[in-house]
């Protein structure tokens, strides 16, 4: 069965949101990458937003730092976890606009990882096709 003849989820409306199977990102349009991505600071240290040394600093200062160059858009200081920014249309900062592919794959955060095993619906994704 061809990917394309799959419903587009709609990424608030969890119902909507298909069963992952392997080779379904192929011809997906990176709806994941629109959604909130939260990151620790282990994750920052791979992303190289931040290095190795800063691990000793307060999270506040790095999350002020980050938040001024346009890198994080939310600290929350409770969980210690960071919200990267998102662009207007809702991508993610490290979503190639064409491609719409990931350009720091390698150094993805865990929550990306991790998706969709773990996430606001674990097992399933908001999978909408590619646009032709």
């Amino acid at each position: 069965m061809k990917n394309h003849l799959l419903a587009p989820a709609d990424p608030d409306r969890l119902e909507t949101w298909v069963r992952y199977r392997n080779g379904l990102c192929r011809d997906c349009q990176a709806t994941c990458c629109t959604l909130p991505v939260e990151v620790r600071l282990d994750d920052l240290i791979r992303m190289e937003l931040v290095d190795p040394f800063e691990r000793g600093e307060p999270l506040k200062l790095i999350a002020r730092r980050l938040m001024k160059a346009g890198l994080v858009e939310h600290f929350s200081h409770k969980h210690e976890q960071f919200t990267l920014t998102r662009l207007a249309n809702g991508d993610c900062i490290y979503l190639e606009r064409q491609t719409r592919w990931c350009r720091i794959y390698g150094q993805r955060p865990d929550t990306c990882r991790n998706h969709p095993a773990i996430g606001p619906r674990p097992g399933h994704c908001a999978y909408r096709p590619k646009i032709s």
